[in-house]
């Protein structure tokens, strides 16, 4: 009778509460699981195509880099504009868009016949419907799930990272034997199966919400994000200061990267200020300020962030560098990812159900340690001429150790510090965040890489007494690309040198690699290391799933709206 009368208490929204009579509801969450795994599944997809890319569609490594990166970068932007939407439209509306999107991206990605056409066509078309999609599944479990179910909730969307390493094994398996064109069709295949299945989510009554569309916070944030991620991308092929040849123009003399990372910068800022006035007036920001004043909810955001900066560490960093480098098969690599994903599901989903009066802060400041390690093992793992084996092992696993633990609390911890309506709208500034930050590792370590081998290069032939000026002028005019020893003596056939300055530049260009691989796993791990300066803002109410003492604070934030 207790358990009828509290379903009876739950507030409009909440109708099927996550349980039936108290039974956890398992078939939304192995929908939300499906999609989840289906978004982690693409990027693994892609992290396998790096040779078939290569061969297929004559990808350089910074198209890679690009390729990788387009998708997070893209979903980034619009992510917030994809959790309004689901605000206003409704969650599942949102939900099946964002699934059809990513259907029509693959699609386009198996039939692309050139770089550009996957880069600009296909990678943009998944990177919209993830925007929609994933900020949808976030969305939907604040509203079907409530109390101890939605701790569980939440640990099984980030346990789906871990159950998403299936996909890539399998994937490269079909990649191995039909190439890389079947393979994305398969996903796309995917998607559909997984948009059939969304016609088995319960019914729920999602709270009224403002139907205005807050169109300039949308194009302010996408292209705020978009500048800065696009500006830090192309370090690496558009020079940090001085400009280099793959530069679309020149500012006074110095490359276009930094500028545009500081003009996105100063569209973000304008953001911030501009969704003040919004919220003041009643609307519906696509920013609302209590994600950014109160101090539990930018923690758990760091922590969503930091998780997917670690994969996207590992998509710019491990994959193509044991392909290219190491000369892995794509079904070794993939079967990387069942090392990673087997601690990441278990941990995601074991440390809520199996550890509840675990406190949040304790669990994510041990993830980032475990990351930070991880990251300098597998920096470890990088030999002159390949790879350690055992270590790359190791240092997948605790990478999925790392992840796992981190995400068991990271949407959570957010959801728990903030008011109904904001716990359900914080699904598309999670989403945001998680791309971000993947985004994020995947521009910034591989400019550190991309750079660092091209600046190594040309100032290891100037410092070398084997090598003519004129051969290094000639270096000077191009960027050198990660791959082993031989693609490099490839990419410099062409080049009017000597045998002797030839096979100097091999070595040099071999130690430059060897370098900035491990210099990017360090630069990675520091990153990693600085957001525990975040984790004393997490409180215990993160265990909870009811409000804390942040919410109470960050309740006020939404001045102006109406009662509800």
């Amino acid at each position: 009778m207790s358990q009828v009368a509290s379903q009876a208490a739950k507030p409009a929204g909440t109708a099927q509460s996550g349980s039936v009579a108290g039974r956890f509801l398992v078939v939304p969450i192995i929908i939300l699981i499906l999609a989840q795994m289906g978004a982690t599944g693409d990027n693994g997809a892609l992290s396998l195509a790096a040779t078939a890319l290569t061969t297929d569609l004559g990808a350089t490594t910074a198209q890679i880099q690009l390729a990788n990166m387009i998708y997070p970068l893209v979903g980034g932007a619009f992510m917030i504009a994809g959790g309004l939407g689901g605000t206003i439209l409704g969650w599942k509306r949102t939900f099946r868009a964002g699934i059809l999107l990513c259907a029509l991206g693959e699609v386009a990605a198996a039939l692309a016949p050139t770089m550009d056409i996957f880069i600009w066509g296909a990678r943009v078309l998944v990177g919209l419907g993830a925007s929609f999609m994933i900020p949808s599944v976030l969305g939907l479990v604040p509203l079907i799930y409530h109390g101890p179910h939605r701790v569980v909730a939440f640990g099984a969307i980030g346990a789906a990272s871990g159950l998403s390493a299936l996909l890539p094994l399998a994937l490269g398996v079909v990649m191995e034997v039909a190439g890389m064109h079947v393979t994305f069709l398969v996903l796309a295949g995917y998607f559909v199966v997984v948009f059939a299945l969304s016609f088995a989510l319960p019914a729920i009554t999602q709270p009224k919400a403002d139907t205005s569309f807050d169109v300039i916070g949308v194009a302010l944030s996408a292209s705020g994000l978009f500048m800065v991620l696009i500006g830090m991308s192309s370090i690496s092929s558009w020079g940090l200061i001085e400009p280099l040849s793959g530069a679309p123009f020149s500012l006074f003399g110095i490359s276009p990267a930094l500028p545009l990372v500081a003009l996105g910068l100063v569209v973000l800022a304008g953001l911030i200020a501009y969704e003040r006035r919004v919220e003041n007036a009643g609307k519906t920001p696509v920013l609302p300020s209590a994600f950014l004043t109160t101090p539990q909810v930018r923690a758990g955001l760091v922590a969503c962030a930091v998780t997917f900066f670690f994969m996207g560490a590992q998509s710019i960093l491990m994959a193509p560098y044991l392909q290219l480098v190491s000369n892995w098969s794509p079904v070794a690599v993939g079967a990387i990812s069942i090392v990673t994903g087997v601690p990441t599901f278990a941990l995601s989903l074991g440390i809520p159900k199996l550890m509840p009066h675990a406190h949040p802060r304790r669990v994510i400041q041990t993830g980032y340690v475990i990351m930070a390690a991880a990251l300098g093992v597998m920096a470890l793992s990088v030999t002159s001429g390949g790879s350690n084996a055992p270590l790359v092992y190791l240092g997948a696993f605790l990478a999925g150790v790392g992840a796992g633990t981190v995400s068991s609390h990271a949407s959570n911890v957010v959801a728990a510090a903030l008011p109904e309506r904001e716990a359900a709208q914080s699904g598309g500034i999670q989403s945001t965040m998680r791309n971000v930050g993947q985004a994020l590792g995947v521009a910034l370590l591989g400019a550190v890489l991309l750079f660092g081998i091209t600046g190594s290069v040309r100032s290891g032939a100037a410092a070398s007494g084997d090598i003519s000026e004129h051969a290094q002028e000639q270096l000077s005019q191009i960027n050198i690309n990660l791959g082993s020893s031989a693609t490099f003596e490839k990419q410099i056939a062409g080049l009017d040198v000597t045998d002797t300055e030839r096979a100097e530049l091999v070595k040099i260009e071999a130690k430059s690699r060897y370098d900035s691989v491990r210099v990017a796993y360090a630069v990675g791990a520091v990153i990693v290391l600085a957001a525990l300066a975040t984790t004393p803002a997490i409180g215990r109410s993160g265990t909870a799933g009811a409000k804390g003492p942040a919410a109470a604070k960050a309740q006020p934030a939404a001045k102006g709206r109406p009662a509800k």
